[in-house]
């Protein structure tokens, strides 16, 4: 094998590859002679048929096959001679001249190929000791204890039948008919429905229009979908429901004690309280991790800068922009609506894809320098929680990732990004600041308008 160089700028590499056609010939000679006590054809005993007759039959599409070995293995050697890694997978320029590629497919001329790859970047890590975080930490009072147990007993209560007018927090079953400009539209239509007033899960006024009701009543509501209403052929629109309330329950209030407790499988109101209060730790913890990795993550990206293969940067931005256009479609907006333009917004989205990538290319680093290693238990434990996720499917998704190496790999990143964080917060210089849930709670989009 012949290798010549010829291009190479910034993190792009152009490799011309010349494998002889004896070296062809050879493999194909050692294939034919593995196939010969492989196939049955008819008028020769097994093992007897002339290496001569396979070739013909066989000669050009075992070839197909060495060739394609051959590419895959010529890439592997040529990159761990050369020192490098190639960002993404090698793509190969062969020839496309019939004749030229019928010869190399008979083994009677040099197979002749362009390989093009981007390799990864070669930089210095910076200083990983002592990175400054502010961990804010908020703490679960009684109060938000008390409010979480009254949340679950409104939730969980019974209702019973009731005379007269429908007031907050009670519960109607009716029927409805939904009409845009006086035509009925696709979903619109239910005739057994619960609707809890107070509790916001229809679109704004419907359940305001129906306090004061009665069962056998007939009411027509007029509301206007919003704008960032789910189906985009709603969205915005005004709208008419014509509703017939069936019944009117109000919810029997609960006495909490031990009692009730038991409903929910636990032995006592104390240990449901401490059931609660650790689901509420669990969020704010969720949260405080959250911040303190995006601090982290920020540190990091402040302390390294160096070229990236732009196409591993083409491929994130298109997947964050796909995305990005998808939710908006689904939302019925535009960029407009987004105090934005479609050019503006592809230039921050670029700059989101690069950050993703120079960080993913600093995590890896990290861990590599430090032998950081996802196990394949840890693995297993991701794959049994994806399952878990789709019950009655389980099969299927077990089998989707066991066949798909790729898909694999999606369930490794995600723990080995967590440990290399866990490495560097092990590093870091962190001082704890306690906050209030509400500021622990906001997101960042909220933090940068405040």
């Amino acid at each position: 094998m012949q290798v010549t160089e010829t291009l190479a700028e910034g993190l792009k590499r152009e490799l011309k590859i010349v494998v002889p056609a004896t070296d062809l010939e050879s493999r194909l000679s050692a294939r034919l002679e593995e196939m010969k006590g492989q196939v049955q054809l008819k008028g020769f005993r097994p093992g007897k048929v002339p290496v001569a007759h396979l070739r013909r039959i066989y000669g050009k599409s075992a070839m197909a096959e060495i060739v394609q070995n051959i590419l895959n293995e010529n890439a592997r050697k040529t990159l761990e001679e050369r020192g490098e890694r190639a960002a993404l997978q090698p793509s190969f320029e062969l020839p496309e001249d019939e004749t030229d590629a019928g010869q190399v497919l008979e083994g009677k001329k040099d197979l002749s190929y362009t390989m093009s790859y981007e390799v990864l970047p070669k930089f210095e890590l910076g200083d990983l000791n002592g990175i400054a975080i502010e961990r804010p930490v908020a703490e679960v009072s009684d109060e938000e204890v008390d409010t979480e147990v009254k949340r679950l007993a409104r939730d969980s209560a019974e209702y019973q039948p009731k005379d007269g007018e429908a007031a907050d927090g009670d519960r109607l079953t009716i029927s409805y008919l939904g009409k845009i400009d006086g035509v009925p539209f696709d979903g619109g239509a239910d005739d057994n429905a619960f609707v809890q007033l107070g509790s916001g899960r229809f679109i704004p006024g419907f359940e305001e229009q129906l306090l004061g009701a009665k069962a056998g009543e007939e009411r027509v509501l007029n509301v206007t979908f919003p704008e960032a209403y789910g189906a985009a052929q709603l969205a915005g629109k005004a709208a008419t429901f014509d509703v017939v309330v069936k019944e009117v329950s109000a919810p029997v209030e609960a006495t909490i004690d031990d009692e009730w407790a038991k409903k929910f499988g636990i032995e006592s109101l104390e240990e449901l309280r401490a059931t609660m209060r650790q689901q509420l730790e669990s969020q704010l913890g969720a949260a405080t991790r959250t911040k303190v990795k995006r601090q982290l993550l920020d540190k990091l990206d402040e302390k390294h800068a160096f070229e990236l293969p732009p196409t591993m940067v083409e491929q994130e931005f298109q997947n964050v922009w796909n995305q990005v256009t998808q939710d908006l479609q689904r939302s019925g907006r535009s960029f407009a609506d987004e105090d934005t333009t479609e050019e503006a917004a592809k230039a921050d989205y670029r700059k989101i894809a690069e950050r993703r990538v120079r960080l993913g290319l600093v995590l890896s680093e990290i861990g590599e320098k430090n032998s950081i290693q996802v196990t394949d238990e840890e693995v297993q434990r991701a794959l049994v929680d994806r399952i878990r996720q789709f019950p009655g499917q389980e099969k299927q998704v077990y089998d989707f990732y066991r066949e798909n190496p790729d898909a694999l790999a999606s369930l490794r990143a995600p723990i080995f990004e967590e440990k290399v964080v866990d490495y560097l917060l092990g590093l870091a210089a962190i001082t704890d600041k306690t906050v209030s849930r509400e500021d622990l709670m906001k997101d960042d989009e909220e933090e940068a308008k405040a």
